[in-house]
């Protein structure tokens, strides 16, 4: 029977099949899911509440590009273990459902004092407010933290290395303290990201990931995980679906794509960063760099023990002189040295293929173990050649002179 135009509009090729085989996955968009009988339409309605990771109902639970970088990530982040994944439309988002989902109101979570800062404002704001207690911890206290358990402890948070001032812990022992006591571990494993770190083999119980940065490597796309072990996956699948995080099929088709080149650009990111953090460490502005793959680090054989490579990302602390007495954080010193520079940016985010710059403004955001040192740099070096990063940093630093003499 012909159609009339209308219907032939709405139907006309939605069915068509191909025998032509690509190389990446497509992108799917959808909202609605199709079912062939309503017993299907019940029984993937089940699969899903449960977390069947290959099941859905609707856009939400998940479309075949969705799923199927669930299924990677299950595979990669986990490592071999029994995972499985969900994904959010950021890292903020994947980290507050995650700390959601294993933490109840009456219960209380440790925290450590060099989290990232939007993982700080939560536990102080909304996590608080809604009667978890929240204590922060000294990054160094490795197996020490078991003196700061409490009876209503359920959650122990992690962050390796920390923001800005990049201490490791000791995950390993503090994980083998949470499970003997059956309090559940979360880590935030931006930094190394799966190329050169394996939580799960460290013993933790979900690691939340930041495509944003080097699983994306573009820097054009917002978006977040929670990676879980089984027996914890139940707990993180429902606060997904009751908060409704979900992600579109053009993001996931993204982070498929640049996952697929992560392990060169990793490569690349950590040749050119110790590049340039051996050639900070000789100037004499420069009191430390805070790299975790260099000697002088104060956790390096942690890092060596946990970590096979390491990232872009590292911070500097300039000296007084250098400065000029003038304050750490946001002046004329720090300005000159970032401002106007050919090869870094200035931007919060990293993980992406350019480099960036940014003073840390870290004295705030400290109440257990304060910041010690000068005016703190963070910088991000990307895939340029680390000659022409060297050359645009001693611009600057020449340029940071000139301001001290005025």
């Amino acid at each position: 029977m012909s159609m009339r135009p209308s219907t032939q509009f709405a139907h006309a090729g939605r069915l068509a099949s191909s025998s032509v085989r690509i190389t990446n996955v497509p992108v799917h968009r959808a909202s609605t899911v199709l079912f062939d009988t309503l017993a299907e339409a019940d029984a993937k309605g089940r699969a899903v509440a449960t977390g069947d990771a290959h099941s859905s109902t609707y856009g939400t639970a998940g479309t075949p590009s969705t799923l199927a970088l669930m299924d990677t990530l299950a595979e990669i982040e986990g490592g071999g273990h029994d995972c499985a994944a969900a994904l959010m439309p950021s890292v903020l988002a994947a980290i507050t459902t995650a700390l959601l989902a294993l933490v109840e109101p009456g219960e209380h979570v440790l925290v450590p004092d060099s989290v990232y800062g939007p993982t700080r404002a939560f536990c102080k704001g909304l996590l608080s407010r809604i009667g978890v207690e929240v204590t922060f911890y000294d990054p160094n206290i490795a197996a020490g933290i078991e003196a700061l358990l409490k009876p209503k402890t359920r959650a122990i948070y992690l962050e390796s290395p920390g923001s800005y001032t990049f201490e490791i812990q000791d995950v390993p022992a503090i994980c083998a303290i949470a499970r003997a006591r059956g309090i559940h571990t979360i880590i935030d494993n931006a930094w190394a990201s799966p190329v050169f770190s394996r939580p799960f083999d460290w013993g933790v119980d979900c690691s939340v990931l930041p495509f944003t940065k080097y699983w994306s490597g573009h820097s054009d796309v917002l978006m977040g995980a929670v990676v879980a072990r089984r027996e914890v996956w139940p707990r993180v699948w429902a606060m997904v679906r009751q908060l409704g995080q979900c992600v579109g099929g053009d993001d996931a088709y993204l982070i498929l794509r640049g996952l697929r080149t992560a392990g060169v650009r990793m490569e690349q990111h950590q040749a050119n960063a110790l590049a340039v953090a051996h050639w900070l460490s000789a100037r004499p502005e420069v009191v430390r760099v805070l790299h975790p793959a260099l000697p002088s680090h104060p956790q390096h054989a942690l890092w060596k023990r946990d970590f096979t490579g390491a990232s872009g990302l590292f911070s500097f602390d300039l000296s007084a002189q250098a400065l000029g007495g003038m304050a750490a954080g946001f002046n004329k010193a720090t300005a000159a040295l970032c401002e106007g520079r050919r090869h870094f940016g200035i931007g919060y985010s990293w993980g992406g293929y350019e480099s960036l710059i940014m003073p840390a403004r870290i004295e705030e955001s400290r109440s257990v173990s304060p910041w010690k040192g000068g005016a703190l740099i963070r910088i991000h070096v990307g895939l340029e050649d680390p000659r022409d990063l060297i050359a645009d940093l001693e611009e600057g630093f020449a340029a940071m002179a000139r301001v001290i003499a005025e």
